[in-house]
């Protein structure tokens, strides 16, 4: 089981900055995938960036070079760096962990946090 806490969320106007964090409960280098997802209300959940056990990154072109994953091995925590937001960005922010197969002490499965709220004005 891994527990995932979000903070960072928080009202801000467009073109400006945010970093939200994601504290796991394991070691996040042992995760093999972990991403940040938003929903939006009435759209569905998305993802917004990804990041490998090995480190490799990808992100959908709406966020591409506004957003950076990221993560510190020794605080178990995962960050997205938000830049130059868009109210559109504005929506419900999810750290997800998956676990495709066990590592070490992590067992399989898709563990989710309880989401923080990004609102951007314009």
């Amino acid at each position: 089981q891994v527990q995932l806490v979000e903070s960072g969320g928080g009202l801000v106007q467009a073109g400006g900055s945010l970093r939200l964090s994601c504290a796991a409960s394991e070691n996040i280098f042992n995760i093999n995938y972990m991403g940040w997802y938003r929903q939006a209300p009435g759209k569905q959940r998305e993802l917004v960036a990804g990041i490998t056990r090995g480190g490799s990154t990808n992100y959908p072109d709406s966020v591409k070079g506004r957003f950076t994953i990221s993560r510190d091995s020794g605080k178990n925590t995962m960050y997205l760096q938000m830049n130059s937001l868009k109210p559109d960005d504005t929506a419900v922010y999810y750290c997800n962990a998956d676990q495709k197969f066990p590592v070490l002490r992590i067992p399989a499965g898709n563990y989710w946090g309880q989401g923080t709220q990004v609102t951007v004005s314009s």
